[in-house]
């Protein structure tokens, strides 16, 4: 008999690609229990409501795609190195997320705004956090005197993330990953050459 953990984390991981393809509203009960090969019992004997499985499904597919990113960005040596590193990972971001139905943070984010206030916030929470992410190396690289201390740290952090998230969603919906790469290139050929001293 599996523990009722090793249960639940079986559930969110052969439900996380269902939710983030058909939505994490309408995801239907027999699409879950098809995916877990299980009976609805299992799902409600192990999360309270639908709702707190795609909370955790949510988080789930977010360190999926973050967990990566975050032990690269670890291994930049400084600020220039690290928001290389940044951009680097986002040029591979559409063949790591094609497969399990898009980018979790941008499917949330439009699925629920008006009718899952819960998983919303959650979404709107993540990505505060990756600007948030972005604002630190940039802020690092000031300290350090290797971008421009003029610039503004938050609007440059917020205005790259919303570029890259940006062209995510037209790479999805034309499925041309040269969408992503496109804004990359700019990123470097023009944004770089405003900050990096």
């Amino acid at each position: 008999m599996k523990s009722k953990k090793d249960t639940a984390e079986y559930i969110i991981e052969k439900v996380a690609p269902v939710f983030n393809k058909q939505g994490y509203v309408g995801a239907s009960l027999s699409a879950l229990e098809e995916a877990i090969q299980l009976t609805k019992g299992a799902i409600y004997g192990n999360f309270s409501s639908k709702e707190e499985l795609a909370v955790r499904v949510f988080y789930f597919n977010i360190k999926r795609v973050t967990s990566p990113l975050n032990a690269q960005v670890k291994t930049g040596r400084d600020a220039v190195e690290k928001l290389t590193i940044i951009i680097n990972y986002y040029r591979t971001y559409y063949d790591r997320i094609k497969d399990i139905g898009g980018c979790p943070v941008l499917n949330v984010g439009v699925d629920t705004k008006y009718i899952n206030p819960r998983l919303f916030q959650e979404a709107r929470s993540v990505s505060l956090k990756l600007i948030a992410g972005l604002a630190r190396v940039l802020q690092e690289g000031v300290d350090s005197q290797l971008f421009d201390a003029k610039i503004n740290v938050s609007l440059y952090a917020r205005n790259i993330y919303t570029m890259i998230e940006g062209s995510v969603f037209m790479a999805i919906t034309h499925d041309d990953p040269s969408y992503i790469d496109d804004i990359l290139d700019h990123i470097e050929q023009v944004v770089f050459k405003q900050i990096i001293l």
